[in-house]
């Protein structure tokens, strides 16, 4: 991509996020719109030779384009009549499944933990051409007080138990009523069910798997649909 093409903001953005690390853009197709989504180009620059599962809650999850996030990232363009709905994604990292909401129709709100991360999600914004789309700092365990949404969304975003309470409190707190979340994991996320057997007390859940080739493997995604349970 040409740089020189981003915006002004954007572009100094991208300057200065390019002055600590070696950056490239990923290439989403979701529908008839191309996702541009920026990234670091060599992920070991930032892991320094760790193993990057040896501790997940050290892991930095969102420099990488997983495929849970690029099949929400499909799901969010299929939902239908995006004309005035808002859509919150949460621990959105690269922010695909957003990006493709807000290509889609919806208003969206991207929302993560640091600046730098938002910074990331900023520039592949203006490079995809999209404009319908804000951007929020959301500690999850202090969450503030923002709008309720018809959608809530996030990709691998269960990989610390000590969140799961927390996390559902969002859900409480920001979901409309008759609202809908999304959530995409990998089927091996051993945390997924038990994340799902707290999230029952309070939501209705149904679950449909996608399966993803990728060099000659088989990826199971499991996408989740929660609702306010009534009465």
């Amino acid at each position: 991509m040409d740089i020189r093409t981003l915006p002004e903001q954007e572009r100094e953005l991208y300057n200065k996020i390019k002055a600590r690390y070696k950056l490239t853009f990923d290439r989403l197709k979701v529908g008839d719109k191309t996702l541009r989504l920026l990234k670091i180009a060599d992920i070991e620059e930032i892991l320094d030779g760790k193993d990057p599962f040896a501790n997940v809650s050290e892991f930095p999850f969102w420099v990488k384009l997983w495929e849970a996030a690029m099949v929400l990232a499909y799901v969010m363009s299929s939902l239908p009549e995006p004309k005035g709905k808002t859509v919150l994604e949460l621990g959105a990292g690269l922010g695909a499944p957003g990006l493709a909401a807000a290509a889609a129709g919806f208003d969206v709100t991207i929302s993560d933990y640091e600046e730098i991360i938002m910074d990331f999600q900023r520039v592949s914004a203006a490079a995809s051409g999209i404009h319908n789309v804000t951007f929020t700092h959301l500690d999850w365990l202090n969450p503030p007080e923002i709008a309720h949404f018809d959608i809530l969304a996030g990709a691998e975003i269960l990989f610390r138990e000590e969140f799961f309470q927390p996390l559902l409190n969002v859900f409480k707190k920001y979901l409309k009523p008759d609202g809908f979340i999304y959530l995409a994991h990998d089927a091996s996320r051993r945390s997924l069910p038990l994340f799902l057997e707290q999230a029952q007390k309070d939501f209705n859940i149904t679950l449909s798997k996608q399966i993803i080739k990728k060099s000659n493997k088989s990826i199971t995604i499991i996408v989740n649909r929660l609702s306010h349970k009534k009465g």
